[in-house]
């Protein structure tokens, strides 16, 4: 058994690293490509330490067309890799944004990155009219539609709930640079935002009443997380000398009305420390 096991994934959160490094990876790339061929615009809220920013990068990766790295997965037949997407990726989880402007400084140094990345002129001062420009120019460019990916759409607000006034702040400044989306439609292939909590549609995401909230759509129910077959399959070689019943007592406790799903945190601590314990409560 010993010499079939892998690296360990914790703490990677980059396709590319997992799939480069030997590690151990669950193939989510089949519901990838069954939610990109059944739709366009999606939210999706999981618990923190879910695997949401993997699965966004490995979406990222797939639209760029790293066809090697998807080599023996479930989309490899089925994609067409003479095809690359440009791809708008934002991510919130970096910084605390519990003061004044630390929400524009953030998503302002994210767009400079961006323009940087695909040659385009700032010409625009507010982020809802780069973002616009960013979109339209990257299109333009590629000569196809662009893909835009959120990730943790929410931290702005939630880091702020203790600050009324930044927290409505943030929640507006966000309202406006989301409703892009909508407005530049047809330059975009497809999007994804995600994050922990679910705000109404009327507070945050009123312009974006074209987005399909795949929450607690069973089909997608194991988009992230680990699965018993997961468990029983793709990590074997790491079960011999832990209890499986106890595995699935203490970690298998999460359904959105499809298959059950274990927390990829608690499962990858079990397997390094090989000691029962709520790793997922203990990190706070």
């Amino acid at each position: 058994m010993k010499t079939n096991r892998k690296a360990l994934p914790i703490g990677i959160q980059t396709f590319s690293e997992i799939r480069r490094d030997n590690h151990y990876y669950v193939d989510k790339t089949g519901l990838a490509l069954q939610l990109i061929q059944n739709g366009k615009h999606y939210f999706l809220s999981r618990p923190r330490r879910f695997g949401k920013s993997l699965f966004l990068d490995t979406l990222k990766t797939l639209f760029e067309g790293h066809e090697v790295l998807f080599r023996g997965l479930a989309v490899h037949p089925h994609w067409d890799w003479s095809v690359r997407y440009p791809v708008l990726r934002f991510s919130f989880g970096r910084k605390n944004y519990s003061r004044q402007q630390s929400l524009a400084e953030s998503l302002h140094q994210q767009l400079t990155q961006l323009e940087r990345d695909f040659d385009v002129e700032r010409v625009f001062e507010d982020a809802g009219g780069r973002f616009a420009d960013l979109i339209q120019a990257a299109s333009v460019a590629a000569g196809r539609p662009v893909v835009v990916l959120i990730d943790e759409y929410d931290k702005p607000i939630l880091d702020a709930l203790d600050y009324p006034a930044v927290a409505r702040a943030n929640r507006d400044f966000l309202h406006g640079f989301y409703s892009t989306i909508k407005d530049f439609d047809a330059h975009i292939r497809f999007s994804l935002l995600t994050g922990v909590s679910k705000f109404s549609k009327v507070s945050l995401f009123s312009g974006l009443n074209n987005l399909n909230d795949i929450t607690l759509d069973a089909r997608y129910g194991a988009l992230c997380g680990y699965t018993d077959r997961d468990i029983d399959s793709v990590f074997a070689p790491e079960l011999p000398g832990l209890d499986r019943d106890q595995i699935r007592d203490w970690y298998n406790g999460y359904h959105w009305l499809g298959e059950g799903v274990y927390n990829p945190f608690d499962i990858l601590q079990l397997f390094d420390k090989r000691e029962f314990r709520n790793y997922w409560f203990e990190t706070g």
